[in-house]
């Protein structure tokens, strides 16, 4: 056995290939081109960003395993994500890159230069891949690919990535760079004594403190970290020892003080070299065309027309995520429905019963019910990014936004929260700063989603005579209106508020290119769609699941056997009498109805319903409404059919006339009616403004990486909602409204 091991010889390593460029460069539409459908999708250690790589098999018969790179600009930071490129590049992650695939845009050469030119310095084996050259070539811009080869000393490709021309050619390169392991020889960059004296110093410190081995890297690094560390996010970036941070601030407040621009020094050197590269290698008309992208500007970056089409594209996006996923989650709901019946007719009534039916099956359905629109939702994020329009959205509607101290692209999250909070803070990925990220996820549980709506419609049906009025308007429709005008409001004020103290920064400056219209491809859509939600099921979906599970015991235990035998000698009464078979079925199942409130009334959640009391009696609540809030965090239109238990209602929905007028006619120990009008509006203002959502909160946690702030964000809502109700409920007794 020893001698065949032997004889094979040591296992080669299989190399690793980075792949780097531009956002909008077709990086990762390559990357999906050359890996076909083996892509692993997996999270960089410590943080909730995606790490995608697939083995891929070169002409030579070596397989490299190819990792697609967060899109950056440059290799200086100004998120975490781009901090994870430049570090993977520079080998600080698990393992140095035995070759690097750079991917320019053809079209916008000297931005795909700029990069390439760092990346260069690193001195690893690098391949440029020329991707869009179609669209060059249609816009009349001449590459010299064998004059930038010689230049450069990086292998070439012209590629056209959405229609697999070059691939081949491609591989070939990356064998080649592989196995002759060379690196190019980057055209040196010109450095005046000062800022060669700045680097230097960085550099020293770096080589010295064995954070690098290389002096190459310590080079590359020193740049990265004079750039990076220069603004306000510097506490977005991790592993960078304080000595480094203080030798930093160091360097640029003595540049300050002698009247330099450290930053504009590095990064002109630089761009003179790339002017130096566009002027030798890259020929373009002298004259340029008034492109069909500049007209269909002219009107979507208008401030009215614009503004017009923006609110189209948002009212149908809206409508997808609220209307054209209720089908899917119809057929979901009827299946989850259908699953529990069959398991309550194979189990007897008891605890396993109950702990599938309504603990596990109950948990899966509230998981798997926000796939469609999760589906949906990141499916028009990626066709509008892929078109070239989300960038465009993001700069009409971000006036609007800065005021209140949000990123431009947080519109899509914060809209489609008004259809369901979890897909919302999903989509918050489209935003680049850890900052903007985290204040969009915290403020998106404020906006009005549609579970909210069962609430709304069962206190109004309630609480507001048929018929009653305000003006020309109904009193029902003035509450909901004022409802969701409550939740646009709050959201946009919390905004402000955490963006001056809980997250302070300054108001995000909106930078971003408008890339040309381009026309996605369907198959790279679709494959990212799926990778979106598939990150959904198994990390916030087990989540949700075990929470699911722990508030069914809440609910559930302890049991009372004295209500058990109770309802059991009851349902031996009536199985007895001579009744007709639907008013037998009916008496059994109020019987049921009635144990099942009592059951519930004894068990912990009740318990704690009983012990809130006193707590929420001032916002207009007994405790029979405090257990609907309980059994609210599950999901909010929990709250109506945990009212319906409550109150020995079976069956109960927002439109159950029998629940209405059971909550029409309940009182407190006084005798004084419970639902007026004023506790009404006061519930629904609870419901506004607390997190009631597990389901929100595991997603939060899951994309925030940490517990702290979701429980930040229940803490603070649940005293806004508190705050709000309160004032809302005594404000009103105080001069007599709706009582």
């Amino acid at each position: 056995m020893s001698a065949i091991a032997l004889a094979r010889g040591p296992v080669a390593r299989q190399a690793l290939v980075l792949v780097a460029g531009n956002p909008n460069s077709g990086k990762s539409t390559l990357f999906n081109a050359l890996s076909g459908a083996r892509t692993r999708v997996a999270n960089y250690p410590g943080v909730t960003i995606d790490r995608r790589s697939a083995t891929v098999a070169l002409p030579d018969g070596r397989s490299v395993e190819l990792t697609d790179l967060p899109g950056t600009y440059s290799l200086s930071a100004r998120s975490r994500e781009e901090q994870i490129a430049v570090e993977s590049l520079l080998g600080r992650g698990p393992r140095r890159p035995d070759a690097i695939l750079v991917v320019a845009d053809a079209t916008s050469l000297a931005r795909g230069l700029y990069l390439t030119l760092e990346i260069l310095e690193i001195g690893r084996p690098v391949v440029i891949a020329l991707n869009m050259a179609d669209e060059a070539d249609r816009d009349g811009i001449a590459i010299d690919t064998e004059r930038l080869e010689h230049l450069t000393g990086a292998r070439v490709v012209r590629t056209v990535a959405s229609r697999g021309t070059g691939l081949e050619a491609l591989r070939t390169a990356l064998a080649s760079a592989i196995e002759q392991g060379t690196a190019p020889l980057a055209p040196a960059v010109e450095r005046t004594p000062d800022m060669a004296a700045d680097l230097a110093e960085l550099e020293a410190e770096i080589l010295s403190d064995r954070l690098m081995d290389r002096p190459e890297d310590a080079r590359v690094w020193a740049q990265w970290l004079l750039l990076s560390l220069d603004h306000e996010a510097t506490d977005e970036f991790t592993g960078i020892p304080a000595s480094l941070r203080q030798t930093v601030q160091r360097i640029h407040h003595r540049a300050a003080e002698a009247g330099r621009n450290l930053d504009l020094e590095i990064i002109s050197a630089r761009y003179r070299v790339v002017d130096a590269l566009m002027a030798s290698v890259c020929r373009a008309p002298e004259t340029p065309r008034r492109s069909w992208t500049d007209r269909v500007d002219a009107v979507l970056t208008h401030r009215i027309g614009g503004a017009l089409a923006f609110a189209a594209v948002m009212m149908v996006v809206f409508q997808a995520l609220f209307s054209w996923s209720e089908p899917a989650i119809a057929v979901i709901e009827d299946t989850m429905a259908a699953a529990q019946s069959a398991v309550s007719g194979v189990l007897p009534p008891g605890p396993l019963n109950s702990l599938l039916v309504d603990g596990v099956i109950a948990g899966v359905g509230n998981v798997v019910v926000f796939v469609p629109q999760i589906a949906l939702l990141f499916l028009f994020i990626g066709l509008l990014e892929d078109l070239g329009y989300l960038a465009r959205a993001a700069f009409v509607i971000d006036r609007v936004m800065r005021a209140v101290g949000l990123h431009g692209r947080a519109f899509v999250p914060m809209l489609s929260g008004f259809s369901c909070a979890v897909p919302a803070v999903m989509a918050t990925r489209t935003l680049e700063n850890r900052t903007d990220r985290l204040l969009t996820m915290l403020v998106l549980p404020l906006t009005s989603c549609s579970a909210r709506l069962p609430v709304y419609v069962l206190v109004t049906a309630t609480v507001f005579a048929p018929g009653s009025r305000v003006g020309l308007l109904s009193a029902g429709a003035v509450a909901l209106f004022s409802m969701y005008a409550l939740s646009v409001v709050a959201a946009l004020t919390a905004a402000a508020v955490l963006r001056r103290t809980v997250l302070k920064g300054p108001v995000p400056t909106l930078m971003l290119e408008l890339p040309p219209y381009r026309l996605p491809v369907m198959s790279v859509l679709l494959r990212g769609v799926w990778q979106r939600v598939r990150t959904f099921l198994v990390d916030a979906g087990t989540v949700i699941l075990a929470l699911t599970i722990v508030l069914w015991a809440l609910l559930s235990y302890p049991k009372s056997a004295d209500i058990a035998e109770q309802a059991g000698r009851d349902r031996a009464v009536v199985s007895s009498m001579s009744l007709p078979g639907d008013a037998r079925a009916a008496r059994l199942a109020e019987i049921d109805s009635h144990a099942s409130g009592a059951q519930l009334r004894y068990s912990v959640a009740g318990r704690l319903g009983r012990m809130m009391e006193p707590v929420i009696a001032p916002l207009g609540f007994d405790w029979r409404i405090g257990v609907g809030i309980l059994g609210a965090f599950a999901a909010r239109e929990v709250f109506v059919g945990t009212l319906g238990i409550v109150f020995d209602i079976s069956n109960a929905d927002e439109t159950n006339e029998p629940l209405r007028e059971v909550l029409r006619a309940a009182t407190w120990p006084d005798g004084s009616p419970l639902m007026t009008p004023l506790a009404g509006v006061s519930l629904m203002v609870f419901f506004v403004l607390a997190c009631q959502c597990m389901s929100t909160v595991a997603v939060v946690r899951r994309e925030s990486g940490t517990w702290r702030w979701p429980l930040f964000m229940v803490a603070y809502m649940t005293v806004l909602a508190y705050a709000g109700s309160l004032t809302v409920y005594q404000v009103g007794r105080a001069f007599g409204w709706g009582l």
